[in-house]
């Protein structure tokens, strides 16, 4: 049996920068810490973020006196002068690539050029470049949206940072078509490209996948899905102790990938549990034969 983990596996550096800023601002800030959402898209994180003294709250009206910190999707400029207004220390935890995005809408917006946005028009960045385009910007979700959009003479088409570069693509595709002069920004992060890469690098060299992460993490999902269409042996599971004997059985070599909210401690405990079960496995099947 082999395990092998895909490079890059973990906490991206946005990531990685949101948390650091969140426990920074707990241990010199005095009173309430809370975050405006989930700080990522991950349970076991936000539990231990809550361990340590930071709630997250859904509704600006749930928030009085408190410092407030900004999750690394970013928010609407609306969100900002919401808190301005009710006078609430900011803290701004939103990921610099998001951030760069976040100004190529505020510009193409003041171009007056129509914007596709590719992107999960719930998640919570896709509301921030929505409110960054004053509400114009369109949201598709495939090419199949894409393809129903009337035609256009100026376009442009970027994606959320952590969209799956296949989508993306044959989203450009289907707008291509529709659009006599189509600018296409592939603002989808290095790290999320590279992650997919590899990810789907692994899904072709062993019998069994792993993709670790929240539920609700929109690149991990994305990790799934891409490793789903190369190999259907693939299981989307938050923590280790989700893995069972039956996911495992006759695989040989076995991959796992985490999302970019996946907390390193979550790969190293599904390479323990895997190592135990295939242990566990070795010493019933002696057992079996040491009986006959």
């Amino acid at each position: 049996m082999e395990i092998i983990t895909a490079k890059n596996s973990g906490l991206c550096y946005g990531v990685k920068r949101a948390l650091r800023i969140a426990r920074e601002t707990r241990s010199t800030r005095r009173g309430k810490v809370l975050t405006l959402g989930a700080l990522i898209h991950n349970p076991q994180v936000i539990a231990d973020l809550k361990r340590q003294g930071i709630d997250s709250v859904e509704n600006l009206k749930d928030i009085e006196d408190a410092t407030v910190i900004i999750r690394s999707h970013g928010v609407s400029p609306d969100v900002y002068k919401s808190l301005l207004q009710k006078k609430i220390k900011v803290i701004d935890a939103t990921c610099p690539i998001v951030k760069k995005i976040q100004k190529l809408v505020e510009r193409l917006t003041r171009e007056k050029r129509e914007i596709v946005i590719v992107g999960n028009r719930e998640h919570p960045e896709i509301k921030g470049l929505v409110g960054y385009s004053r509400g114009k910007g369109i949201i598709v979700e495939n090419e199949i949206q894409a393809s129903v959009l009337p035609p256009k003479k100026k376009r442009a088409v970027l994606a959320q940072s952590t969209q799956d570069l296949f989508l993306f693509e044959k989203v450009v595709s289907a707008l291509i078509e529709k659009t006599e002069e189509l600018k296409v920004y592939n603002t989808i992060c290095h790290s999320t490209q590279t992650r997919q890469k590899l990810t789907s690098a692994l899904a072709s060299e062993v019998d069994t996948l792993f993709i670790i992460g929240g539920k609700a993490s929109s690149n991990t999902n994305k990790l799934y899905q891409i490793s789903k269409r190369i190999l259907a042996n693939t299981h989307f599971i938050e923590k280790a102790e989700q893995i069972t004997p039956k996911m495992l059985k006759g695989a040989k070599k076995i991959g796992i990938s985490g999302g970019a909210s996946t907390p390193p401690e979550a790969i190293h405990e599904a390479v323990a549990k895997i190592k135990n079960s295939f242990k566990q496995q070795i010493q019933s099947e002696n057992m079996v034969q040491c009986q006959r």
